[in-house]
């Protein structure tokens, strides 16, 4: 491939090349692309292969029953996305930098930070800028992180995973995610000053499923102290169905203490008086090295290293 990094200038890359792409990977099928994009089926062919002639590697093979992309097709696929993604928020970077006051922002987030955190980084900012529209995606790390390797979000706070794809990203740690027990209002172990493990290791409990970083390290907290970990377990992540257990059980569950804190202020539920020797990895900012973030991006990226260096 050509090394000069110019490289798609002088080639004259089509934006109808960048869709036809995207196309191609939504449908695997260069009909359905094509149909998609009102344009012919040898017309999208030649395309494509006009673009395969002009890297010099294959994109796509060509399977009976549609096409899949090589490696070299996801990595193009990839960088079409964020390109046009990029394109599709010129106008509002522009609008940006003359008003100050508007724009859009597309930002990623996981629970513990989007109780405490980010509700009142987006506020700060809103103070500033009240036409910025700022979009806000929960999801799991993992999910965030594609998302953001495909362009389409601006940053997201939330881990770091352990793969290769994370060399292209920049972290910035804000702070560790200790968790607590909690039950529901009203019960019994609430008129406990203080607790032990053995206290708690025999009764119901709502977790996470098995597998999950939070569950293993709450079974070995367990185990350090020489317990068998709890037996009577309902496995849920689902917030609404693990708050309506705790109400109508003598259940308990363990969460991140900010999301804990949050519902107890809600009178939801009630944190129990003892110090669990568990917790998450730490969570922080996460955003592409090579990604020129927006005005809008910037402001709320600043407002959430402003509230994290108050609140953490």
């Amino acid at each position: 491939m050509n090394p000069n990094p110019n490289w798609f200038l002088k080639a004259r890359l089509k934006t109808r090349q960048l869709l036809l792409l995207i196309a191609l990977d939504d449908f695997r099928n260069i009909h359905r692309a094509a149909e998609e994009l009102h344009m012919t089926q040898p017309a999208a062919s030649k395309q494509i292969k006009d673009l395969e002639d002009m890297l010099e590697v294959r994109l796509f093979d060509r399977l009976p029953r549609g096409m899949e992309p090589t490696i070299y097709g996801e990595t193009m696929i990839r960088h079409a996305r964020m390109a046009l993604t990029s394109l599709a928020l010129a106008h509002d970077d522009l609008v940006t930098l003359k008003s100050g006051l508007s724009g859009q922002v597309e930002v990623g987030v996981i629970m513990s930070p989007a109780m405490a955190l980010l509700p009142r980084a987006v506020a700060r900012v809103k103070e500033q800028a009240p036409l910025l529209r700022v979009g806000i995606q929960l999801e799991p790390s993992n999910v965030l992180l594609d998302k953001l390797q495909r362009g389409m979000l601006d940053f997201m706070i939330g881990r770091v995973q352990e793969t290769g794809s994370a060399t292209a990203l920049v972290y910035e740690e804000l702070t560790e995610e200790p968790a607590c027990a909690v039950v529901r209002p009203g019960h019994p172990l609430l008129a406990r000053t203080q607790l032990e493990l053995k206290d708690i290791a025999s009764l119901p409990w709502i977790l996470p499923p098995q597998g999950s970083i939070l569950r293993h390290r709450f079974e070995m907290m367990f185990r350090r102290e020489g317990l068998q970990p709890p037996a009577n377990v309902v496995d849920t992540t689902a917030l609404l169905v693990i708050t309506t257990l705790l109400q109508q059980t003598d259940s308990l569950h363990v969460m991140p203490v900010d999301v804990a804190q949050y519902y107890a202020s809600l009178n939801v539920l009630r944190i129990l008086p003892i110090d669990l020797p568990c917790k998450m990895d730490a969570f922080g900012i996460i955003r592409q090295e090579d990604r020129l973030l927006s005005p809008g991006a910037n402001l709320l990226l600043d407002a959430v290293r402003a509230v994290a260096s108050e609140i953490y």
